[in-house]
């Protein structure tokens, strides 16, 4: 046995466990507009707590916490905004990340307090929802499906294809940024039925209605047929059993013509000697939360395999899940 080192720092362990602590004062600051109040110039904690309705001493002390945490900077006692910040959480950035957060604070940090019971039980915890928790649940979930499209759009070239299939996913982004890429490419979506409005929504709403269609059907009999050149399934799998996503994946590839493409978007657990945190921590987010999977990236790979799909390549995208992709042979 290793004996412990009297050097080692303990930053990292102290920094851990005390991450809820930030977690909670970013929900805040969001809540209470603290970023916004900064998208029009610096301001200092009386300008701060003026524009938030927020105490003085509550301004500091949320201002200092994104300061420590790099969101914010901070000069001659007055605040502005980090890059990311900007971007993301002012409004009138690339992608407001504030649904999503709300959807942390609302929806999932109540399921977090019950995690002990789920390490115990491996069971979830109690998803009580009424009509506003749903309307939290399904906004934080979509923006959140929104960052994850737009940054495969940034990692992933979408010029060579032509017709793609969406197939069995949550959310029309990924498509949409695909056909917003290439103004060549045509998009199928092969939705559950419940979805078929929103994605109209979404397509009109992007100006691409003449460039899509719409086939709803169940995801798991879902059996597009097809001679697609490119094929995403994106957040699918862990929704479903093992034996299921065998099945859509060898419906994804019966629709697929030989060389086609695979976009399989979804966290994975991986055998790297250092597990990448944000999949791992979503292993935990969906069991404790409604009791889907987060599945090894060996046994996905398999599934594949057996499909008749070959992996080319994974793709890490920043604050978001990772891409499989893979050729049909």
């Amino acid at each position: 046995m290793t004996a412990p080192s009297t050097h080692a720092s303990p930053d990292r362990i102290v920094d851990i466990a005390t991450g809820y602590m930030g977690a909670k004062q970013l929900f805040a600051a969001a809540r209470v507009g603290l970023f916004r109040a900064l998208a029009e110039g610096e301001r200092d904690v009386a300008e701060l707590a003026s524009s938030t309705g927020v105490s003085e001493r509550m301004a500091r002390i949320l201002a200092d916490a994104m300061n420590g945490l790099g969101l914010l900077e901070r000069r001659a006692g007055r605040y502005s905004l980090a890059p990311d910040a900007a971007a993301h959480l002012t409004g009138e950035g690339d992608l407001d990340l504030h649904p999503f957060l709300a959807f942390l604070n609302e929806i999932s940090y109540g399921h977090w307090l019950q995690f002990d019971a789920t390490v115990d039980t491996t069971k979830p915890g109690e998803l009580a929802m009424d009509e506003e928790r749903w309307k939290s649940f399904m906004a934080g979930v979509m923006r959140y499906n929104a960052l994850h499209a737009a940054m495969l759009a940034r990692s992933f070239d979408f010029g060579p294809y032509r017709d793609l299939l969406d197939l069995g996913g949550l959310s029309p982004a990924f498509a949409i940024g695909a056909l917003q890429a290439n103004p060549e490419l045509s998009a199928r979506f092969v939705f559950d039925p419940q979805s078929s409005e929103a994605i109209a929504e979404a397509l009109a709403a992007a100006g691409l209605t003449d460039r899509a269609r719409i086939d709803p059907a169940a995801t798991a009999e879902a059996d597009p047929g097809g001679e697609h050149d490119l094929v995403m399934v994106n957040h699918v799998i862990h929704r479903f059993t093992a034996e299921q996503n065998r099945a859509i994946l060898a419906n994804a590839r019966a629709a697929a013509r030989a060389g086609a493409t695979l976009l399989l978007l979804d966290f994975l657990l991986d055998d790297d000697d250092r597990q990448r945190p944000i999949d791992a921590l979503h292993a935990g987010e969906y069991l404790v939360i409604d009791g889907t999977v987060v599945y090894p990236e060996s046994e996905v790979t398999a599934w594949l395999t057996a499909a008749g799909w070959r992996q080319r390549e994974v793709l890490a995208l920043p604050g978001s899940p990772r891409v499989i992709v893979a050729e049909a042979v």
